[in-house]
């Protein structure tokens, strides 16, 4: 009867190092990922080729945010859209969430290269709008008819959200936007094997980088004349501002 006692405590040690070990694992994990919201990290927003926030954009208890409002944005000649200089990034997974108003545009560019005038002759981009009000809002059809899309009073897939803007339209059916003025989540996983883009826990597109599929798409659409679009492996993560308000919060990347 002595020896109960005895596997009670190594039944106990064995848990107890499972524990130990989980919770190392977990703190691993949660240790790769780079919080680009927090106390920390604020201070390494600034604008796009600039060396701080343009106006319009505050960052406040953690969320980032563009408010139109502001008097004197007017007064602002230089490139509103925001970038996170502290590092770039090759393969890396990224996550955002954010919402956004009634009519409001916006994007995630990423391998941001400063050397052109804005980000998007360079990054590729996350597309982020508000599907179903923006083209009752706004007049699409001079542009898109300049593009060669059918129906171009409505968004074409292309420029929907979660789309690789001008690039692969999101799966519709897959796709779930939350309504306007709540939280949506995005991911973003970037390999030079695959891309992913994610909404509110969903993938809705894939595709391969540099492929000969890519190419193709690239040289028939909108970033014909672009050289250096899409091109670099490596870049600043950022976000667009198109003139509208939009909220970001809990981002995180982590290199793969």
């Amino acid at each position: 009867m002595k020896k109960i006692p005895f596997l009670f405590i190594a039944l106990a040690f064995v848990a107890c190092k499972k524990e130990v070990a989980k919770k190392a694992e977990h703190k691993e994990e949660k240790s790769e990922w780079i919080y680009l919201l927090d106390e920390t990290n604020a201070q390494n927003w600034r604008s796009y080729k600039g060396e701080s926030l343009p106006p319009g954009w505050t960052i406040t208890e953690g969320v980032l945010k563009f408010d139109t409002e502001l008097k004197s944005e007017d007064e602002y000649k230089g490139g509103k859209d925001v970038v996170y200089g502290a590092q770039e990034f090759d393969n890396f997974e990224f996550y955002v969430e954010w919402k956004i108003p009634k009519g409001a545009n916006s994007g995630i560019f990423y391998h941001i290269n400063e050397a052109y005038k804005l980000p998007q002759y360079s990054a590729p981009e996350y597309q982020i709008i508000d599907d179903f009000n923006y083209a009752n809002m706004f007049d699409l059809t001079s542009y898109n008819t300049s593009v060669g899309f059918e129906n171009p009073s409505q968004l074409h897939p292309l420029q929907k959200t979660a789309s690789d803007y001008a690039m692969y339209a999101a799966d519709a059916e897959k796709k779930k936007m939350n309504p306007i003025g709540e939280w949506n989540s995005t991911k973003i996983i970037f390999t030079a094997e695959n891309v992913e883009y994610w909404l509110n826990g969903k993938k809705v597109l894939s595709f391969v980088p540099w492929s000969e599929d890519w190419n193709l798409r690239k040289a028939a659409g909108k970033w014909d004349d672009a050289e250096a679009y899409g091109t670099f492996k490596t870049g600043l993560i950022g976000f667009q501002d198109h003139g509208g308000p939009i909220s970001f919060k809990n981002a995180k990347i982590k290199q793969l």
